[in-house]
């Protein structure tokens, strides 16, 4: 991908949260060089069992008796059963047995297995969900057949008694499952920060990894934080695809989905977002102002603003040019302290960080506003 210098700046003094744990690093950098400060906290990992006895054991079945139709529910799933079966010289041999059944695979990247693997798929699930699938082979009909199943980290979600109630005789294929966090303190530490609002943004690549990052929020007693942040705070949710997206909605938040369920189209998706905040940003006098959720920047430059005075900024970039009076500005830093001189000793210093001191006008005996450009 080609980023220009323009573009890297759009995520600049932006913090985002990477939940995934398959292909985070990249994910990672990609972000990255737009200008992102990015962390990773991975809800869930993956726990590949290509050496299971099991696996080898179902693709000797397979090979043995071709089945009438192959169900692949994900391209790194379909991908490792077909490594797992070369490293045992039984590759060419499920390929072949296969190839004699009709596939059908759910949305573009178990599609892209497949095709890599040589094989062509003869039908692909728009909606990339398990319920579109399955219902597609039960509208075919399904009795007397037997069906391969390759299972993704939750299981079979429902089709494999789908379809045996139906009357097909089915053969589950496990290649990987769903595991516990590598390192449950950064998840908890990942939704504690997100609920305070020290997040600009939290990408999720899978459902299973965005339910079990919101069950981390519930355990850690932020959930409703966790909400906030999203709906009414400075933090976006951005998710890869619809599937990835249902338990966001389900809380409330309705996420930044891309056209096309790909992690480019994620990142571009994210830096659009910002882009279009770049352009929409507060012209004051000394060039525009954008408020991350723990940075600022002034004509695209980072202020390096402490927090008590970045709540001044914010509670100032909030009423948009309208004059702030003392007292609410009191109740915006943080901590318990309520002393007048910290609104004074703050607003000094976003002036001498700001490098222009008519950023922030006084307005005698209300309070203070920014100074915009076209006042």
């Amino acid at each position: 991908m080609t980023v220009t210098p323009m573009q890297q700046q759009h995520l600049a003094g932006c913090r985002i949260l990477i939940t995934a744990d398959r292909r985070s690093t990249e994910l990672a950098v990609a972000l990255g060089r737009h200008g992102a400060q990015v962390s990773t906290a991975a809800a869930i990992s993956v726990v590949p069992v290509l050496d299971d006895d099991e696996l080898i054991a179902a693709t000797r079945r397979v090979i043995a008796e071709p089945p009438d139709a192959i169900v692949v529910t994900t391209g790194i799933g379909f991908r490792g059963w077909v490594e797992a079966a070369d490293a045992h010289g039984l590759a060419d041999d499920l390929v072949g047995a296969l190839r004699s059944g009709r596939i059908v695979a759910r949305g573009p990247k178990a599609r892209g297995a497949i095709q890599q693997a040589g094989l062509v798929p003869d039908w692909v699930s728009e909606s990339e969900t398990s319920a579109e699938l399955g219902a597609y082979l039960l509208d075919e009909g399904v009795e007397g057949l037997r069906i391969v199943v390759q299972h993704h980290g939750s299981g079979s979600d429902g089709l494999d008694e789908a379809f045996v109630a139906a009357g097909a005789r089915v053969d589950p294929i496990v290649v990987y499952r769903w595991g516990p966090p590598k390192d449950p303190g950064a998840l908890r530490d990942s939704v504690r920060e997100c609920a305070a609002g020290r997040l600009d943004g939290v990408v999720f690549t899978s459902a299973p990894g965005a339910q079990a990052w919101l069950d981390a929020a519930t355990r850690a007693g932020v959930d409703q934080d966790v909400r906030a942040a999203f709906v009414d705070g400075p933090t976006l949710a951005a998710a890869v695809g619809p599937v990835t997206a249902m338990p966001l909605l389900a809380l409330g938040v309705d996420p930044l989905v891309p056209d096309r369920g790909r992690l480019g189209s994620l990142v571009r998706a994210v830096v659009t977002h910002y882009a279009v905040k770049r352009a929409t940003a507060i012209r004051t006098v000394a060039g525009p102002l954008q408020v991350r959720a723990t940075a600022a920047l002034l004509d695209d430059r980072d202020l390096e603003l402490t927090p008590t005075v970045l709540a001044i900024l914010r509670a100032l970039a909030r009423a948009n040019g309208d004059v702030v009076v003392r007292d609410e500005l009191l109740t915006s830093l943080p901590g318990d302290s309520r002393d007048p001189h910290a609104v004074e000793v703050a607003i000094a210093r976003l002036r001498q960080a700001a490098r222009d001191p008519r950023v922030v006008r006084t307005v005698v005996k209300r309070g203070y506003r920014l100074e915009l450009a076209d006042a």
